[in-house]
């Protein structure tokens, strides 16, 4: 498969997630906006972010179309998108497109539904010397490329000694800062201590624990987060 044909696979995944993001209702700045260009939303930690663009209705012509559900693939399909959600999906020749539509021709693609991965670390081991800047760069670049791979939903299985920085990063893709899929994260990991010296532990890598009182200590934490 070319690269050409994995990126087309993957447009109607990444179209979703975009969908949804537009949706993500963030609020106005209060008073009159006086800076250059529109004017932007604000965050929920008060910054001022681009606001997402309003929910839009979009068709996709889609040459063929894999249906996970029965596993069949379909041709000649067309998606109806309105917001966030999927109206209408049949034979090009049963549904009408609605005036106004932003028509998005895949005639000569493969469309499927966007990807779940199960397992991943969006997050590097830091190597020695490395900032914390530039640990959480290269996670987003990482989520980006599963993104631009199809995959819309992403479950993160600890952050690789970046504390709750996951956790941040999950939270900006929901309030549309940043592009990226739908993440379940884990901040840091919960693992056996057996003879380990807590002294020697790294406050931002996993939380070893040697006893029941500690494991309900790590899930508290974890839940504060």
């Amino acid at each position: 498969m070319t690269m050409r044909n994995k990126a087309v696979l993957a447009a109607f995944g990444i179209l979703l997630m975009a969908a949804t993001l537009s949706a993500q209702a963030v609020q106005p700045p209060p008073a009159p906006w006086r800076g250059a260009g529109p004017t932007p939303c604000v965050g929920s930690d008060g910054g001022v972010i681009k606001c997402a663009p309003s929910a839009q209705v979009i068709a996709v012509r889609a040459g063929r179309l894999f249906d996970s559900k029965s596993g069949q693939m379909l041709t000649k399909q067309v998606v109806v998108l309105q917001g966030e959600r999927i109206t209408e999906v049949g034979p090009e020749a049963q549904i009408k497109i609605p005036a106004g539509a932003q028509v998005i021709d895949l005639s000569g693609a493969t469309v499927l539904p966007g990807l779940i991965d199960a397992h991943t670390h969006m997050f590097n081991t830091p190597k020695p010397g490395m900032s914390r800047e530039t640990s959480t760069l290269i996670a987003i670049h990482n989520l980006q490329a599963d993104l631009r791979a199809g995959f819309t939903a992403a479950r993160d299985m600890s952050s690789h000694g970046n504390g709750y920085a996951d956790v941040d990063i999950r939270t900006a893709i929901n309030e549309g800062r940043i592009d990226g899929p739908r993440y379940q994260v884990s901040g840091r990991g919960i693992a056996w201590g057996g003879g380990r010296q807590s002294e020697s532990e790294d406050p931002l890598g996993n939380i070893f624990v040697r006893s029941v009182e500690e494991a309900r200590k790590a899930v508290q934490e974890h839940i504060q987060h």
